[in-house]
């Protein structure tokens, strides 16, 4: 069986790379934060035992280390599902993206509540995907 993709996937595989741009900025602020706060590598999280300043290290940690857990289903939700329904998937990859960098943002402030401002809106985003992932799975099988 040939798989054909449509034309409109493109705006998939564009969303995707869009995802890991932020991904790398993530990474660079928590490089960042790893020297303002003085967390040497390979230390994950900072102790606050050791490191008054501490739970702002580890909020800008989390919130990238949570963007990192959430990738692969992000990633298996847009590809699958993207190949049934490319714009939709496409659009609702975006919103998820933004989604990401504003729960980013808001866990960076060193209050964790802060992701959830407008950072919970990308589970509605990761719901819309799998909505779209299991029309494609039931799709192939009728």
């Amino acid at each position: 069986m040939e798989l054909v993709l449509p034309k409109e996937y493109g705006y998939v595989a564009l969303v995707l790379v869009f995802y890991c741009f932020l991904n790398f900025w993530m990474a660079a602020k928590v490089g960042r934060a790893r020297k303002r706060f003085n967390v040497p590598y390979p230390t994950l999280y900072a102790l606050e035992s050791e490191n008054k300043e501490a739970k702002l290290f580890n909020c800008v940690q989390r919130g990238h280390q949570n963007s990192l857990e959430m990738m692969p289903i992000f990633f298996m939700l847009m590809i699958l599902g993207g190949f049934r329904h490319p714009c939709t998937c496409a659009v609702l990859g975006a919103l998820y993206t933004v989604t990401r960098f504003f729960y980013f943002k808001g866990y960076s402030t060193g209050d964790p509540q802060n992701r959830l401002t407008i950072g919970k809106y990308g589970f509605l985003a990761l719901l819309g995907l799998m909505v779209s992932t299991i029309s494609f799975g039931v799709s192939l099988l009728l």
